[in-house]
């Protein structure tokens, strides 16, 4: 009996058999990722507001230089251009944001939400070569494994960070342990970085990937099925703590504007 057979994928952009809403996910990740990219460019230049009491903004941590008692070096450095806004955020958001620029699963989110490269499975995309990620800049992407290093120690810098949190102001000149409600979002931030961040498919391979047999080594066997429990949920935890970041930023910010109250819990 002769079968009909149907192209798999259409050649004009946009066109498809599909039926159902395929344009939605798409949109959604180009408005998401579009207003993270905006509020974040926008905070980085603003050099101000970042801290308020213990809470310090993850955008700015670790805090290399400011007039605050977070900054590890001091004030504004001489070198820095005259001509260039001053923001201590300029000197250290490339490192989690080239992380996150580079991460598989954005790169997939990303390339269709902005680049229509395609726009969704079996949907026409506006060209009709495809040369990978083998020539520039796309080849670029390849670093990622490199910035997977600094994202585990920026880990680091955000739990201190949470520590520094729970100490607050006395009254005195010294400090008494407490919690604020900003001390559980910048918590909760981290919680949510450590999960997007250890489930990372290069972090993965660097804990059992490169065996052969893992089960011959009981450590690389438990990191493996750790990574690989958190990798199985990647995306959900890319969203979560890209509005988690964005979010204690804000919490921080509003603050120290004075516009939020912090709610001290004890």
């Amino acid at each position: 009996m002769a079968q009909a057979a149907w192209p798999l994928v259409e050649r004009r952009f946009g066109r498809t058999k599909r039926r159902d809403a395929w344009w939605v996910q798409p949109l959604v990740t180009f408005l998401g990722l579009s207003a993270f990219v905006v509020y974040s460019t926008w905070a980085a230049f603003q050099g101000v507001h970042y801290e308020h009491g213990p809470y310090l903004s993850p955008f700015y941590s670790p805090l290399l230089f400011g007039d605050s008692v977070h900054a590890w070096f001091g004030p504004k450095p001489g070198w820095w251009p005259a001509a260039l806004p001053f923001s201590a955020a300029l000197l250290i958001l490339w490192a989690p944001g080239g992380f996150r620029f580079t991460c598989y699963y954005y790169r997939g989110a990303y390339y269709k939400a902005f680049w229509a490269d395609p726009p969704a499975c079996t949907v026409g995309e506006p060209r009709k070569t495809y040369i990978g990620e083998r020539a520039f800049p796309l080849i670029l992407q390849n670093v990622h494994r490199y910035f997977l290093y600094l994202a585990l120690a920026f880990i680091g810098f955000l739990t201190y960070d949470v520590w520094l949190a729970l100490w607050f102001n006395d009254g005195a000149g010294g400090t008494r342990f407490g919690i604020g409600l900003g001390t559980l979002i910048l918590a909760a931030n981290v919680v949510l970085l450590g999960g997007y961040t250890f489930g990372c498919h290069s972090l993965r391979h660097l804990a059992g990937g490169r065996r052969d047999e893992i089960s011959t080594s009981s450590v690389c066997s438990a990191s493996y099925a750790c990574t690989s429990a958190l990798n199985r949920r990647h995306n959900l935890f890319a969203w979560l703590s890209l509005f988690s970041v964005g979010f204690s930023d804000l919490y921080v910010r509003l603050c120290a504007m004075g516009i939020w109250q912090d709610l001290r819990l004890l």
